[in-house]
């Protein structure tokens, strides 16, 4: 086929822009073809591009060219179409395109590419095979929901970058190429050529260059950042990410805390989500007493702890190790329960449950002329912490109950810790089978929380010593520090840290940074970190907290994972462009791909055969 050139053909509207106000006008649009259809002396075109869908009419009377031209035009052609604007006659109004009022008479038709049939097709709404979609993504990119996700990121990306100016942060960029640093993954390492043997990092995150930007005055700064961890992959992860990462000084907690919902306000609001603020906070602790995990899902009841129900006669003809919480879930449930049902429900909670831990049946309980007594004031007591007027049937209870002999010299919290696991998987299961809490779409269906006073240390039962759980230039409180916990109880050390949770899913996290050097010092050291070991890896870093550091704090979010939960989408991959596989692999590209023998020599590397 013989293409048109453009020429001086100027598009004067988005396909998708045009409304019945435009009846009459002459007008150009380009796109591609979404669907062709051909009866005789017309042909319809339906011409695509990011507004949206409209209809084309070629008439072989009136403009006998164009119509030949259209005749050989298949689907995802690109062409260019001069015409008027008709309104369509009544019974061929289209009710579900927002241009199914008008129509486009072509005076002029030019085929501008051609187009090999597309594996698929950016008409279906629906594509099964995600790794076609990631080959051909350029054909998928065109689809109407892709372009909406992209849309939707950039808004949201737009609404944050100007509230964020508003309230006098300067965008600043960070080096893409740095030094390895701990954040709690793999680093990607660049081999420096000019360097032999030795390596760049990507950049985890930003964390100690914001830093720095607050100790050379810069007071207010952020930067949607692109980020690298090479770690293990999910639905939520890749190997590449963008967060929204912000630093400022002389913060309290509640300045950082302000500032983010004072974003996310206005992202959301792109969405048509008005949100309240300001969000609830609940401590560390606290989240895991009530919620057994500290990323809690508030739209689900609160694990209740009913062990202060129980009389000891009940704990031991029940065989419940005294002095350890017994945990009731209630999980919404639309269905009720076959015996055959219920007894492989049973089997499957307490073979989830472990052998310290057992699911005791209230229904068996009401039953029971013994336990009646009992089993009203479980249903009472759920219903009172999870302020609902009275236990109803479509509620599925489970109480889960240490086991006589269970260990009783663990802190509490791996009970709650193994009832939140299972109250989670009971709300997805009940969810996915019985409908319930579907999506809605208003601002009730956006739980969000703040977590605090996170502990400063966890224990790495693999080097049998304390690390940071967060990062190792978070603040401790500063009451912990005088009380001489860092040496003689590093796991009650708090952290002055924080993150931003919504609907079970972590969207950042963040702290109070320590200004001053002698307690970073302080922190390596208890650590493990010999004095040259803290000064070989961050002896820049140490000797910049030296001249005048001020407090300061800051936080990340994933831009991401809010785009995700804003589209309604189920992975990362639909909210970014070009993504990885699950085996961080992109396959439009072909890359991981090998490097030539000449790139491997230039970087004084030498590939060993294994």
């Amino acid at each position: 086929m013989e293409l048109d050139l453009l020429g001086n053909l100027q598009r004067t509207q988005m396909c998708g822009e045009l409304r019945l106000s435009a009846d009459g006008e002459q007008v150009v649009v380009m796109g591609w073809v979404n669907r062709r259809r051909d009866h005789g002396n017309l042909i319809f075109l339906d011409l695509r591009d990011r507004a949206g869908i409209v209809q084309i009419v070629l008439d072989k009377e009136l403009c006998p060219e164009a119509h030949a031209k259209a005749e050989a035009v298949r689907p995802e052609y690109v062409v260019a179409v001069q015409g008027k604007v008709r309104r369509r006659d009544a019974a061929a109004i289209n009710p579900n395109m927002p241009t199914g009022e008008i129509e486009i008479d072509v005076d002029e038709l030019r085929v501008l590419n051609d187009a090999k049939t597309p594996p698929f097709s950016p008409a279906e709404e629906a594509i099964g095979n995600e790794e076609l979609r990631l080959k051909y993504r350029y054909v998928d990119l065109r689809r109407p929901a892709m372009q909406e996700n992209m849309i939707l990121r950039h808004k949201v990306a737009l609404a944050i970058r100007q509230y964020l100016s508003g309230e006098g942060f300067l965008e600043i960029e960070t080096p893409f190429m740095t030094r390895s640093t701990p954040e709690g993954a793999r680093d990607y390492l660049v081999p420096s050529r000019v360097h032999p043997g030795e390596f760049y990092a990507l950049p985890q995150s930003p964390q100690m260059f914001k830093q720095i930007l607050m100790i050379g005055g810069l007071d207010r700064y952020f930067q949607i950042a692109r980020c690298f961890r090479d770690e293990d992959l999910r639905a939520d992860r890749q190997p590449e990410f963008t967060q929204i990462d912000l630093e400022m000084t002389f913060p309290q907690q509640e300045t950082v805390f302000r500032v983010v919902e004072g974003f996310l306000t206005a992202a959301f609001r792109e969405a048509g989500i008005t949100l309240s603020t300001p969000f609830p906070q609940i401590t560390y602790d606290d989240a895991i007493r009530r919620f057994g995990i500290d990323k809690p899902d508030m739209r689900l009841p609160e694990l209740t702890d009913v062990r202060s129900e129980f009389e000891a006669a009940e704990l031991e003809s029940l065989k419940i190790e005294p002095g350890l919480p017994i945990v009731a879930i209630a999980i919404p449930n639309k269905q009720a329960m076959s015996n055959t049902q219920k007894k492989a429900f049973i089997k499957e909670v307490e073979t989830g449950l472990g052998p310290d831990l057992a699911y005791l049946d209230v229904e068996r309980l009401a039953s029971s002329a013994q336990y009646a007594g009992l089993s009203e004031r479980i249903d009472r007591a759920v219903a009172a912490n999870c302020k609902l007027e009275r236990i109803e049937p479509e509620h599925r209870l489970v109480v889960v109950s240490p086991r006589l002999g269970a260990n009783k010299s663990r802190d509490h919290a791996w009970i709650y810790k193994k009832a939140g696991q299972l109250r989670l998987e009971l709300a997805k299961r009940f969810r996915e089978e019985h409908g319930a809490f579907e999506k809605k779409g208003t601002a009730e269906d956006y739980k969000f929380l703040w977590v605090t006073d996170f502990p400063f240390f966890e224990w790495d039962e693999e080097s049998k010593k304390w690390t940071f759980a967060h990062h190792p230039f978070t603040s401790p409180h500063e009451d912990d520090l005088q009380a001489g916990r860092m040496e003689s109880n590093p796991g009650a050390v708090r952290a002055l840290a924080y993150d931003i949770v919504l609907n079970g899913i972590e969207l950042g996290s963040g702290s109070i940074r320590i200004h001053r050097q002698e307690v970073q010092q302080q922190i390596f050291h208890s650590l493990g970190m010999s004095e040259a070991e803290a000064k070989e890896r961050f002896g820049f870093f140490l000797e910049a907290l030296e001249y005048g550091t001020p407090p300061h704090g800051g936080i990340a979010l994933g831009l991401d994972r809010i785009v995700m939960i804003l589209a309604g989408a189920q992975s990362l991959r639909e909210v970014i462009a070009f993504p990885k596989t699950a085996k961080a692999v992109d396959l439009m590209v072909d890359a991981p791909s090998p490097a030539t023998e000449m790139q491997l020599k230039e970087l004084h590397i030498q590939r060993r055969r294994s």
